[in-house]
């Protein structure tokens, strides 16, 4: 009886023990990203005891073009961080009007070479790093160039169809972070969300995350 006594207490203590007691998280995207939620994502998790590292790795005015490019250069780099999550949102750039234009055929190209690059992306337990993607807010109407009306009209008609599509097809965990600006149209008075906007964001993201099993370890 001791014996068996002494054995759940071992397999107790190593079970609890492999538990995670912080979280890598990798941010990447366009100037929404570099400029925006990753810092109120993190200041969010950190509300709720959950230790958390936010990477930015946003990069100002990429398209998902520009982005692949990034990615192909730099995989080694990132993936040595061991990201335990991956937030993906991209393609506001892809609908500008001047040399960033991006079709939505290669758009939804460039997507599916940047998911198979995060694929091979590991934690630091050596599972694949879990890759979650976000539909991407409106154009307002009478946003200056480089963007136009048509801009807004590919982003419900082309580019977040894509990504639906994209996260179905890759069974991503899709976060809509196209409907938070439809409600609340104040927080996107151009194309940069203010801090509210961001900060709504962030709580898409955190959502998503805790859905995904993230959690406070009761550690500080």
């Amino acid at each position: 009886m001791k014996a068996k006594s002494i054995l759940l207490v071992f397999v107790l203590f190593f079970s609890c023990s492999s538990l995670p007691t912080s979280y890598i998280i990798l941010c990447a995207g366009d100037s929404l990203t570099e400029v925006g939620y990753p810092r109120f994502l993190e200041r969010s998790l950190k509300g709720e005891g959950i230790r958390a590292k936010v990477l930015n790795q946003g990069r100002s005015g990429f398209n998902s073009k520009e982005y692949l490019a990034f990615l192909e250069k730099n995989k080694k780099t990132l993936a040595r961080n061991f990201p335990d999550f991956i937030c993906l949102q991209l393609g506001t750039n892809d609908v500008r009007t001047d040399h960033d234009h991006i079709s939505a055929d290669e758009f939804y190209a460039n997507m599916k070479e940047i998911i198979r690059l995060f694929r091979d992306f590991k934690t630091r337990t050596g599972k694949n790093s879990c890759i979650l993607v976000a539909t991407i807010p409106h154009i307002p109407d009478n946003t200056a160039f480089p963007f136009d009306n048509l801009s807004g009209k590919r982003v419900t008609q082309e580019i977040n169809p894509l990504i639906q599509k994209i996260a179905l097809e890759e069974k991503l965990i899709l976060v809509d972070n196209f409907s938070i600006f439809l409600e609340n149209p104040h927080f996107l008075p151009e194309v940069h969300p203010t801090d509210q906007g961001y900060e709504a964001m962030a709580k898409n993201w955190h959502n998503a995350l805790i859905k995904k099993g993230i959690r406070s370890t009761g550690k500080t």
